[in-house]
């Protein structure tokens, strides 16, 4: 018999479901909903249709499955089945099936009125998963248009409900409490001296020593979560320590989640994986890092970025609610409480910093030419969605309306990432031989092996016998064929054939060797490199299929093709263009010319032309700039400090459409901001003419140029009237330098760029000499200033000091000259 919070609220949330079109349902994490409610609806005698479960994660989805068949004493794929990507366990039996991963959007669009199905039920939407967004949003559209008696459901532990409520207007909202047992909260942060898993290894020891109970330590990644795990190797036998997080085989994962033998305790070392929707047996103690990772996608390089970022305040609490599931709990947190109370309540959601291109393709079959046409939470972004759609042009799947063509529609049945499929329709055009190395590609791609960068290495073992996932990818090749209409023969499959066809589908990251080893041009103009250790790193070309830009301005290649490129020209010489390049030779002091053989910006061959007319000077003088970089133009400290300025706002205000400001997006587009400020000028030496200032601010354009100086000031007026100027670095915080007596009766540090950036308070002396930086004015008062106060004291007794700084009024004044 169970004994959840939710089982409270189960009759209402039946009666909501069956009275209701929508249902609300907020539950934090250990309340039950994952699986006592659909249990709940399959004893129900009112649900006669199939209940569809959309769950944000694989792993949630088979536990859940069979946790809820071993409660009806049946199979998996009986009464409750699940689909995931590459795997399905369901019957004509089936009335609950639980799916991922765009499963739910494909099965909207093969079915558009969802025939059979009467709810669906969208788990832990608080996590704002591009597919359930997507699933949402089409959802709602079949619920308006076609399927009035659809019920939707939407569960959530932590999201802001009256956005919720906004976008569900018909919604019953019903709130189920969660477990009682208190959680103590400690803070202590870290010293960045010892760095984060030092830091991390430290608490689970003191509290392993000190504290009854398994634990569970939140780290931002699989390679902290490793490095920690070879460090506590030395634990005394009776503790296991298991690691959790996405890439590791299910087997590995279910040790994580298992209770413990009797007599043993387990230190268990996740990513977010393990915040929401898994139920960790026997966790009273949690160590929470207080960082994740996260991707965030850059439209301008189609490259995405891996960042480690603070988790927001939800996150936080649903972390330290592990520890309280079954009995009194603690959670120490590596970080302050100011620090966790300057966090956003719920992270940003994956439709604002991802890859839109399969979102794109999805929209395109739906027949949305606009994405503001179905209702969402937040509209895709309309740059990302642009990019998205240029390249499915490029793939040949949308046409220049951007309705899906033949190959666009074939590529959407699918079911496979968009650049992947639109490779294996054109394999099949060329015959087996490509078709075969396409579809082993293609599987390759989808199981990766751990630290393995040459897929052709990764081939090779397949071939052998030897990888150990030959029977799931072989699996997975011919499901891809028997879609084709086709079959897979491993023994046809030809590493060369494989190289090529990637290159149909990921063109923009064709890599030429920069001469150096291991360092590489994309032909999308970004950089990229492998070690140069491997033996990739002395390949003339590479197809960079998966890389990831970290901290560093080039990308790191994670999975690669060495690449022929002869073979590639014969194969697919649209890819090719020739064009003629004119360029200011500095020996000589002239024009010279030639016609170069070019994929992208990797320039492959090229033959001198005669000399060139004085009509391309302006170009030549481009291409100078553009060889030796900005700093050969004319910048003074004005047009520095405005361009530091709008690489700030680009940082800070990402929602508005700055165009790349940063050294390498500048001189990308040099012809379009620079360009028109070269006509007539016929040397190098003209170049100091040219006024940088005004070519950056036209190519910014209005309203940009002037909302700049409202969002980001140059000068902040003091109460006293005096401005000061603001110092602005890109990638850190803005400064304001000020005599401390000139903002009393400041209640806060001075806010920028829409309210969200705060200044930095440099405080001076009378002196103009520095006496503290703070980023927390308020604090500040209440607290250091004290010890401030009895040394300016003594040192400037002719100046104010008051008990009470932030209700005294401002001054530049003496006291003296305040009395009179």
């Amino acid at each position: 018999m169970s004994d959840l919070p939710i089982d409270v609220v189960i009759p209402e949330l039946l009666m909501a479901i069956q009275h209701s079109p929508q249902v609300i349902l907020k539950a934090p994490p250990g309340a039950g909903k994952s699986t006592q409610l659909p249990l709940a609806l399959l004893r129900s005698s009112n649900v006669k249709g199939k209940i569809v479960m959309l769950e944000p994660r694989r792993l949630a989805v088979r536990n859940i499955a069979r946790y809820l068949a071993q409660q009806l004493g049946e199979k998996v794929g009986e009464s409750v089945g699940y689909r995931i990507r590459g795997e399905s366990k369901v019957s004509a039996q089936t009335r609950l099936e639980i799916v991922t991963e765009g499963i739910l959007t494909r099965m909207i669009q093969h079915d558009p009125e969802l025939t059979g199905i009467d709810i669906l039920i969208f788990d832990e939407f608080h996590e704002r998963n591009l597919h359930a967004d997507m699933a949402l949003a089409l959802s709602l559209d079949i619920q308006m248009a076609l399927r009035e008696t659809l019920t939707i459901v939407v569960m959530s532990a932590t999201l802001d409900q009256q956005a919720l409520q906004t976008l569900l207007p018909q919604a019953h909202a019903i709130e189920s409490l969660g477990r009682s047992y208190p959680v103590a909260i400690h803070y202590q942060p870290m010293q960045d001296a010892h760095g984060l898993v030092y830091a991390v290894e430290h608490q689970i020891r003191t509290l392993l020593a000190q504290q009854a109970g398994s634990l569970l330590a939140f780290l931002p990644g699989s390679g902290a979560i490793r490095q920690l795990q070879e460090r506590l190797s030395d634990l005394p036998e009776a503790i296991d320590v298991c690691p959790l997080y996405g890439q590791l085989p299910f087997s590995i994962q279910q040790q994580a989640i298992a209770p413990s033998p009797s007599g043993r305790r387990k230190v268990v070392l996740a990513t977010n994986i393990a915040e929401t929707s898994l139920t960790i047996e026997g966790i009273r103690l949690v160590v929470d890092s207080g960082w994740e990772r996260r991707a965030r996608f850059d439209p301008k390089t189609g490259i995405t970025r891996l960042e480690q970022v603070r988790i927001a305040q939800s996150s936080a609490e649903q972390r330290a609610g592990r520890a309280g599931r079954l009995e009194a709990g603690l959670c120490v947190r590596l970080y302050s409480e100011a620090q966790f109370n300057q966090q956003p309540w719920v992270p940003e959601p994956e439709i604002l910093h991802s890859d839109l291109t399969a979102l794109a393709l999805e929209l395109a079959q739906w027949g949305t030419q606009q994405a503001d046409e179905l209702n969402w939470l937040n509209v895709p972004p309309r740059a990302a969605l642009e990019q998205a759609r240029d390249l499915l042009r490029t793939l040949q799947l949308i046409d220049e309306r951007g309705q899906l063509t033949a190959k666009g529609q074939a590529a959407h049945c699918l079911g496979i990432e968009p650049r992947m499929a639109a490779m294996l329709l054109w394999a099949k055009e060329k015959g087996a031989r490509y078709l075969n190395s396409a579809l082993a590609l293609a599987a390759l791609m989808e199981e990766p092996e751990y630290q393995v960068l040459d897929l052709q290495h990764s081939l090779h073992r397949w071939q052998q016998g030897i990888h150990h996932k030959s029977k799931l990818m072989a699996q997975r090749a011919k499901a891809l064929a028997h879609t084709l209409h086709s079959q897979f023969s491993l023994n046809q499959v030809d590493s060369e054939c494989m190289a090529v066809a990637a290159c149909f589908a990921f063109s923009d990251r064709i890599a030429q060797q920069r001469g150096q080893y291991g360092h590489y041009l994309l032909a999308n103009g970004h950089g990229a490199f492998v070690h140069e250790t491997h033996p990739l790193a002395s390949q003339g070309y590479l197809l960079a299929v998966d890389l990831m830009r970290s901290q560093q301005q080039s990308s790191q290649i994670f999975s690669a093709l060495s690449l022929e490129i002869d073979s590639l020209a014969t194969e697919i010489p649209s890819l090719f263009s020739e064009q003629e390049w004119v360029d200011w030779d500095e020996k000589q002091g002239r024009l010279v010319a030639e016609c170069q053989l070019r994929i992208g910006h990797l320039m492959v061959r090229r033959r001198a032309l005669a000399e060139p007319s004085l009509e391309k000077m302006t170009q030549a003088l481009l291409n100078y700039v553009q060889r030796n970089g900005l700093s050969v133009l004319n910048w003074n400290t004005e047009s520095q400090e405005w361009l530091a300025r709008v690489r700030c706002a680009s940082e800070w205000l990402p929602e508005e459409n700055w165009p790349d400001m940063s050294e390498d997006g500048l001189l990308s587009a040099l012809e379009q901001w620079l360009g028109p400020y070269l006509i007539g000028l016929r040397t190098v030496k003209d170049l100091h003419q040219v006024s940088v200032l005004d070519a950056l601010v036209a190519y910014v354009a209005w309203p940009l140029n002037q909302q700049l100086d409202e969002w980001l000031p140059t000068h902040y007026q003091l109460p006293t009237g005096n401005r000061k100027k603001i110092r602005y670095q890109p990638a850190s915080d803005p400064v304001l330098s000020v005599r401390m007596q000139e903002v009393f009766g400041e209640q806060h540090s001075p806010l920028i760029a829409k309210g969200r950036v705060g200044l930095v308070m440099e405080l001076l002396s009378p002196a103009q000499r520095p006496l503290q930086v703070t980023r927390d004015l308020a604090s500040f008062w209440q607290g250091a200033y004290r010890d401030v106060q009895k040394e300016m004291k003594g040192r400037y007794p002719k100046h104010v000091w008051p008990d009470d700084p932030a209700s005294h009024c401002a001054t530049t004044k003496t006291k003296r000259h305040l009395k009179s």
